[in-house]
């Protein structure tokens, strides 16, 4: 474990106060919402990571690839900046290309920061 560097974990925060990333996680059961948050947690203490568990989408973007129970798949977005990552947006994928939708609205939240 790098104790030098770790990062600060944040929610996205929208200007009316809702944590969208935080409610989501909370939707889901507990073993789901564990395995995230333990794959949060690899990236939070071994940043800079690479595939498998993280994957870039482009300049300041990236997401956790996290396997949930029945095979299926979630993907948290996020972005870093210095020492702070900043949870964008999180959802169960069921397609191999990131939707379209869900990228726009990562984007749009980064750029609210």
């Amino acid at each position: 474990m790098n104790d030098e560097f770790v990062l600060k974990v944040y929610f996205y925060q929208s200007e009316a106060g809702n944590e969208p990333v935080r409610e989501w996680l909370k939707s889901l059961d507990k073993v789901d919402m564990k395995v995230i948050g333990e794959d949060i947690k690899t990236v939070q203490l071994r940043w800079p990571l690479g595939m498998p568990l993280i994957r870039k989408l482009e300049a300041g973007l990236w997401e956790v690839r996290s396997h949930l129970t029945g095979k299926r798949i979630a993907r948290v977005l996020f972005t870093v900046h210095d020492d702070e990552m900043v949870l964008l947006h999180g959802f169960e994928k069921d397609s191999k290309k990131t939707p379209k939708a869900d990228l726009e609205l990562a984007r749009k939240r980064r750029k609210a920061l």
